[in-house]
């Protein structure tokens, strides 16, 4: 059982920089692969990035590619999202959620433990 929380939400404007964090509960953080997704006011939820369980490897929508970078510390059991150049088309609720092996792809039906979100708003 993994339990997740997103931290580090908040306003920003265009062009600026956000941090976000999920910390996870339980045993064994390492052997999960992790990611983020977004819901931007009704939409459908969105893959953004991705980060496999032993963190060598990665994968981002194209939207993102190139502002956001994933990135964990299983030492600390956080993984996070640094969003730069961040777009007021980035404004969303972002979920982080893991699952146990080393699947890190975009799909959201293979995670099994979800975050609660956390509300990113960028003005314009």
């Amino acid at each position: 059982q993994v339990q997740l929380a997103e931290s580090g939400g908040g306003l920003v404007q265009a062009g600026g920089s956000l941090r976000l964090s999920c910390a996870a509960s339980g045993r064994a953080f390492s052997n999960y692969s992790m990611a983020w997704f977004r819901q931007g006011p009704g939409k459908e939820r969105k893959f953004v990035a991705a980060i496999r369980s032993s963190g060598d490897r990665y994968s981002y929508a194209d939207s993102v590619r190139g502002r956001f970078t994933i990135s964990r510390d299983n030492a600390k059991n956080t993984m996070y999202l640094q969003m730069n150049s961040v777009k007021p088309e980035d404004t969303a609720v972002y979920y982080c959620a893991a699952r146990h092996g080393t699947y890190y792809g975009s799909q959201a039906s293979p995670y099994d433990y979800w975050g609660q979100g956390t509300q990113v708003t960028v003005s314009s």
